[in-house]
């Protein structure tokens, strides 16, 4: 099932906040480069063809650090202010790499910054753009070196030794950043799903319904919430045995995705409790998803052996702000109205479990 608009909204919010990390991490990277540079010219002046270059490099280099921090001139957590981050870091080396000995400065291991940054959160194309940028600057600053071992065949070699690694540093931490990446979203899934049935788990649906409560507060719009209880689980367990029961439980979690809508979300509540979630929904239109459950539930037959079960199903409707304006008290609600529903279907014999 496509994860609901309010889940990859959670998501986004999520990478955001990772985001903000990463940009903070960038953010020491970049101090401690320039400690660096500033030590080395106070350590080895000699090493400096000028000193009054490196230091207005180093000063708007400081100065840029500082504004792309300012969050109404640069977007605050996006990948273009970490790009643009990147790009600014491979200039300001290129800067100091000339000026401290060119494509035999000791300061060139610094290109491995930027490219270490964009590996880990730009992607595998930025990366590449990264690397041949910085190759390109290596072979300019060869080109343009005074020394004689510039122009002589074993040049090439030697090109090769110092570029190789920024190559080999690229490709790892890129593959390593998407590796990790694919492994915390699949252990994600994981953590905010049932394993039974693949719909949200408890915890993951009660931080969305708080998220999407306040909101619906804020911005004065309407929502519903279902509570969905299955009828005579116990039942078919006993009768049947577990593995009927798990099917049952299955048998309706398919139900409940066929039935609502793609912004709409579904949780299992636990054990044969269900919620659901629809965004934007008035009273009549979230008692038409109700009853259209109701109806797919009591149509649709479980194989148990040489048995078919036909199941059913209890709903509880909450709305918005009519049932309540606090989140926990519309889920009472409507858990109050679906055992209600409960003793009524008992009452009239509905919820007898069927088998032929």
């Amino acid at each position: 099932m496509k994860r609901p608009a309010f889940l990859r909204t959670l998501d986004t919010e999520l990478r955001q906040q990772e985001l903000r990390r990463f940009i903070r991490s960038v953010g020491v990277i970049e101090a401690l480069l320039l400690i660096v540079v500033a030590m080395y010219c106070l350590l080895s002046p000699a090493g400096v063809s000028d000193i009054g270059a490196v230091s207005i490099a180093a000063f708007c280099f400081g100065a840029l650090s500082v504004l792309f921090r300012v969050r109404h001139l640069f977007p605050p957590h996006t990948r273009l202010k970490l790009t643009m981050e990147a790009w600014t870091m491979t200039g300001f080396i290129t800067v100091v790499v000339w000026y401290t000995g060119g494509e035999s400065s000791p300061l060139l291991g610094l290109y491995l910054l930027p490219i270490t940054v964009s590996a880990l959160a730009l992607g595998r194309f930025k990366t590449l753009l990264q690397v041949t940028a910085v190759c390109a600057l290596y072979l300019v600053l060869a080109a343009t070196s005074p020394e004689p071992a510039a122009v002589q065949g074993s040049y090439l070699g030697s090109a090769v030794a110092r570029l190789v690694p920024f190559l080999l540093v690229a490709y790892l931490t890129s593959t390593l950043a998407a590796d990790i990446f694919a492994a915390r979203r699949r252990i994600e899934n994981l953590a905010q799903t049932d394993s039974l049935t693949g719909l949200l788990n408890l915890r993951t649906f009660n931080d969305l319904h708080a998220h999407a409560h306040a909101a619906a507060q804020k911005d004065g719009l309407p929502y519903a919430v279902l509570m969905v209880d299955m009828d005579n689980l116990k039942t078919i367990n006993d009768e049947y045995g577990h593995e009927a029961g798990n099917g049952a439980i299955v048998l309706v979690a398919n139900c409940i995705r066929r039935t609502v809508r793609t912004s709409d979300v579904a949780a299992r509540f636990g054990g044969d409790e269900f919620v659901i979630f629809l965004p934007a929904a008035e009273p009549h239109a979230a008692a038409g998803i109700a009853q259209r459950l109701r109806n797919l539930v009591d149509n649709t037959t479980l194989d148990v052996g040489s048995r078919i079960i036909r199941c059913s199903i209890s709903v509880g409707i909450a709305s918005y702000p009519k049932d309540g304006h606090e989140a926990r008290e519309l889920l009472t609600a409507a858990d109050r109205r679906m055992y209600r529903e409960k003793e009524l279907r008992g009452a009239n014999g509905a919820s007898r479990l069927r088998t032929t």
